[in-house]
């Protein structure tokens, strides 16, 4: 056997104005963030070149011999001893699946090999991820030193394409390549979902972050718009990134909280994150989608996101600008909804039990009570329309001449706080939820449900159990040397007066005082300016999407892009039967509902558009919360914010 394994190659499918960066560039501040998301420059690589190639050991010791050729996009495995096999089985280990390595040493010290470990997640027979961790034995030398040296050649190699840093093309591949761990601080909403939150976090996003070697602190908030809050005081230039573990909700409180720090425009570009816990889960579906993977639900989902936040990388992230009838001003990242969608979002709340069922049932609810609703939408045509199928008819070019008086704005008040917040470890019954500076995973830990990890993956009867080696030491910049700055409340950094108007019951929604200015929209009591296309009639449901998804299964744009700029407004005309209507979300499912050919769906990609509701009662939502009821207006603010996507393209199988 020659040790080359040849592999058919493929076209790397990045589209060319993707802007992004990995865990191993970051910059010193978040506006440097931005100019530095330009990926590394790309090695003159195919995806099956050759990297490395050698000859492992296996463990225990008494195990089968493997040849191992590592490539651009995947870990190739042959099993040499005692016999080779004509069709391997595991024998390619895509790195789209994989969460990190680490290197190892036995604890006998006769032996004098050294040991690397990948951790896995590939897709089991019926679908579902499942957690694997291959040991393998350096043992080529006579020496432990030389044998590290090539375990942490192996490792630090794969964890460089994880990452996407660049690997020399002549010089040696030693671990002084690797940048110091990133830093996130996770904020975890225990209740999201049906309430499973804190536990599918401890089960299977900390021990996959510990093993990708990411440092964070955990944080559980204890209310609503706490995280909020807690953004407003933070030291943004000691974080990476922002990560939420829950809904859509719990990112939402993260922006518009950045959005309310006076240093705003940078602080809005603080890398946000979110790994899906809660019942919705649209924008988690929606980078499910960017980073090549099949559409999935609950913990597959989870878990796909996870290993996508492990390999680093970003996207500029579109912010819509909300203003509500009073005046009062929130971003959404997702959806603004009227009509059968809020309907079902809102009501389905008491359901919030049955998780993503909830939607299930209140949609079965809402086509038993369907309603219409008289209003009229207006909006300003995208200059350069997206590939995407034709309005269903033919829209009136008017002016809308509805006149709106904003109300009085009196100042905020911001409720007091329960507790001082730290980010240093809660204090939980695990020994630490504070990642340690270094790449090595944490033994602590139970993985996936897993034994412990020293007695799981890393020992075997009548074997020295092997301990953790490594890479590098705890450099100067990481938690161990450096002591972060306290998490404060961030109201104390509001002005006394902030000139807009206390929340109204029905008006849920956080809302915010910073940001652009919008300089596409006249007052909302004014008229529109030329340009603009109105419709006014009776409609069952008018949808102003972002992204792709609206939920983690239903795709309602799909041909939005996070950083495309747009709008995308959808609606469906009052006439339509509840069969039709079901159908058009059925096919919403794999995103082909426009292609139903449906007289009452409407489609429009705009920069900007107002919604003025002429029934007297109705429910409206910003990202699925409600706010006040009344006209509003809305416009994109392109590539505002910044959001952790991981890799994008489809993770393809090598032969």
């Amino acid at each position: 056997m020659n040790g080359h394994l040849e592999a058919e190659e493929q076209q790397d499918q990045r589209p060319e104005q993707e802007l992004t960066w990995s865990w191993g560039h970051r910059p010193r501040s978040a506006l440097d963030r931005v100019k530095a998301m330009a990926p590394p420059p790309p090695l003159p690589l195919t995806p099956s070149t050759p990297l490395l190639h050698g000859e492992f050991g296996s463990y225990p010791a008494r195990g089968p011999r493997f040849a191992l050729t590592l490539t651009p996009q995947a870990l190739h495995i042959q099993r040499l001893r005692p016999k080779p096999e004509a069709r391997p089985r595991g024998g390619l280990v895509l790195l789209a699946e994989v969460s990190g390595c680490c290197t190892l040493r036995s604890r006998s010290p006769s032996d004098s090999a050294a040991y690397f470990c990948i951790y896995t997640y590939p897709r089991g027979r019926r679908g579902g991820r499942r957690r694997a961790a291959r040991t393998f034995r350096a043992d080529g030398a006579a020496t432990y030193e030389e044998n590290r040296a090539e375990a942490q050649r192996w490792a630090t190699a794969l964890t460089c394409l994880l990452r996407g840093l660049p690997l020399p093309g002549d010089g040696e591949i030693t671990p002084d390549l690797l940048p110091r761990p990133p830093r996130l601080l996770l904020l975890v909403n225990p209740f999201g979902g049906r309430g499973l939150a804190w536990q599918w976090c401890k089960n299977h996003v900390l021990p996959m972050i510990s093993e990708a070697g990411l440092s964070f602190n955990l944080i559980q908030t204890e209310r609503h718009n706490h995280a909020r809050e807690l953004v407003q005081g933070l030291s943004l230039s000691e974080w990476d990134g922002i990560v939420t573990v829950s809904g859509d909700g719990l990112l939402y409180e993260v922006l518009n909280g950045l959005l309310e720090r006076p240093d705003w425009e940078e602080a809005v570009k603080t890398p946000v994150g979110i790994l899906p816990c809660g019942s919705g889960n649209a924008l988690a579906g929606a980078v499910n989608q960017h980073g090549g993977f099949e559409p999935a639900l609950g913990i597959d989902l989870l878990l796909n996101c996870s290993l996508l936040l492990c390999r680093g990388g970003s996207h500029p992230l579109d912010l819509l600008s909300v203003t509500l009838a009073s005046g009062s001003r929130c971003f959404s990242f997702l959806s603004v909804a009227w009509g059968f969608v809020s309907d079902v979002d809102i009501q389905s709340e008491r359901f919030r039990a049955l998780g993503s069922a909830r939607f299930t049932l209140g949609t079965v609810l809402g086509l038993a009570t369907l309603h219409t609703y008289r209003g009229r939408l207006s909006y300003l045509p995208a200059t350069v329309e997206p590939a995407s199928p034709a309005p269903a008819h033919g829209l009136p070019r008017a002016k809308s001449e509805l006149t709106l008086a904003p109300g009085p704005a009196p100042p905020v008040a911001h409720s007091p706080l329960h507790r001082s917040v730290s980010d240093l470890p809660l204090p939980l019954p695990q020994p630490a939820l504070t990642s340690p500076g270094s790449p090595e995973p944490l033994p602590i830990l139970s993985l996936n449900g897993g034994g412990p990890e020293l007695a799981g993956d890393w020992g075997g009867a009548g074997d020295a159990p092997l301990s953790p080696d490594p890479l590098l030491p705890s450099p100067p910049g990481s938690p161990k040397a450096a002591q972060l700055s306290p998490i404060t409340e961030g109201a104390s950094e509001m002005p006394a007066s902030s000139g807009l108007p206390p929340p109204t019951p029905d008006a849920r929604v956080a809302i915010s005082a910073g940001g652009p200015p919008d300089h596409l929209l006249p007052p909302l009591g004014a008229p529109l300016p030329p340009g603009w296309v109105t419709m006014e009639g009776d409609f069952v449901l008018i949808l102003a999407i972002s992204p792709s998804h609206l939920g983690a299964d239903l795709v309602a744009a799909p041909h939005a892009r996070f950083d495309d700029g747009l709008v995308h407004l959808c609606w469906v005309r009052g006439g339509i039967s509840r069969a039709a209507l079901l159908r058009l979300f059925l096919a919403m499912e794999r995103g082909s509902h426009f292609s139903l050919g449906c007289p009452q769906l409407g489609y429009a990609a705009a920069r900007a558009f107002r919604l003025e509701p002429l029934t007297p009662r109705g429910v409206l939502t910003v990202d699925g919360e409600q706010v006040e009821y009344g006209p509003l207006q809305a416009q994109v603010h392109p590539g505002l914010g910044t959001l952790l996507t991981g890799p994008s393209g489809c993770p393809g199988r090598e032969p």
